[in-house]
């Protein structure tokens, strides 16, 4: 595949320094939650108190419960609630390190991960796929349909779809770069784009350390990241159309991203990426871009390798005066070296809706 070029790193890096605020009081959280009823706009703020000033209660499943009512199943929050209660049970582990440490983290990271991606090899992978649709900010989700395929890599030719069936009926598909002639939402790119272009030297992704917590039960370090649209230049959002039978035409516009990245402390490996693309102009059809993306190590041929085994994409639409989200919940089951085939199971078939919760980790 693709080589890292040999240049000079130019990927930026801060540490954040936070103010000693006193941690969220249950009385002062719940109010925050009720004010977010009113006013969508509080959910940003509730984030970052969670994160940055934490709680000094229990948390229960009570309020786990009036966190999920308040803020309309919104997992963003739910995820800060759930990182906000580890730090408050283990609040030595929540320390963070020094900025030496940080850094040491994020260049052993960049190290790893183009390792990781120069060695990666060739596998077939199913790649399940269950889409649903709600309400802008709702969190209603009303189950479409369960999408199967057959998804190949190689060094030679990257990333290849083939779609093998819809709700269990069978497709007959050709095999391609993309499976975006299906009707309704796709994506892609989820092994080697989203990790490779977040090192890159390219993409001048800026980094700032926001907090600790675990993953799978392993310890992280957790940072915000940036790439600005101008150094994004294969990303971007977009849309399709139909044309009467005839197949689909696409929109698409480049567009940067923000968000965060999960590195276990120990091996350097990103475990989770989490981001919403920015800079969309205002007018695109298509409003918001949200991808969370979980890695975690599985066998190809008696070889152990870290690649995705989840992944959730929202889109947000604007259609006539309504505003819409679609949802594909991907997951990656039974990796097998390059030129196995892929079998549809029964499990696969089923319809398999969208979880409305954040979904449990293996």
């Amino acid at each position: 595949m693709k080589r890292f070029a040999s240049l000079l790193l130019l990927t930026a890096f801060s540490i954040s320094i936070f103010a000693q605020a006193k941690p969220l009081t249950q009385p002062e959280y719940v109010k925050m939650l009720y004010a977010l009823q009113k006013d969508p706009a509080v959910k940003t703020d509730i984030i970052d108190a969670l994160r940055r000033r934490g709680i000094d209660f229990v948390l229960t499943d009570g309020l786990r419960d009036l966190t999920r009512s308040k803020g309309a199943n919104d997992e963003e929050l739910k995820s800060a609630l759930e990182e906000a209660g580890r730090r408050q049970k283990d609040p030595e582990a929540a320390k963070l390190p020094p900025e030496s440490e940080a850094k040491a983290l994020l260049d052993k990271a960049r190290q790893v991960t183009r390792e990781q991606l120069d060695q990666m090899p060739d596998f077939v992978v199913k790649q399940v796929i269950a889409r649903s649709a709600a309400y802008a900010g709702t969190g209603n989700w009303k189950p479409l349909d369960t999408v199967v395929v057959a998804v190949s890599y190689s060094d030679e030719k990257g990333e290849q779809y083939q779609v093998l069936a819809i709700n269990g009926a069978p497709v007959e598909a050709k095999k391609g770069g993309s499976y975006s002639d299906i009707e309704g939402s796709t994506t892609g790119g989820e092994f080697v784009e989203a990790l490779e272009k977040l090192f890159k030297p390219e993409s001048k992704t800026t980094f700032s350390l926001l907090t600790t917590d675990t993953v799978r039960t392993r310890p992280t370090l957790v940072f915000d990241f940036e790439i600005l649209l101008e150094n994004n230049k294969n990303g971007g959002v977009g849309f399709k159309t139909s044309n009467g039978g005839k197949g689909y035409s696409h929109t698409s516009v480049p567009a940067g991203e923000k968000g965060r990245v999960w590195i276990d402390r120990k091996g350097g490996h990103v475990l989770r990426i989490d981001f919403a693309a920015t800079s969309i102009p205002a007018d695109f059809q298509v409003r918001a871009y949200t991808s969370a993306i979980d890695y975690d190590w599985v066998d190809i041929a008696g070889e152990r390798v870290l690649l995705p085994i989840t992944s959730d994409n929202r889109f947000t639409s604007v259609q006539g005066r309504e505003t819409f989200q679609d949802r594909n919940y991907i997951r990656y089951k039974n990796y097998q070296k390059f030129g196995s085939e892929v079998r549809i199971l029964d499990d696969d078939v089923k319809p398999d809706p969208a979880p409305a919760a954040t979904p449990e980790k293996p």
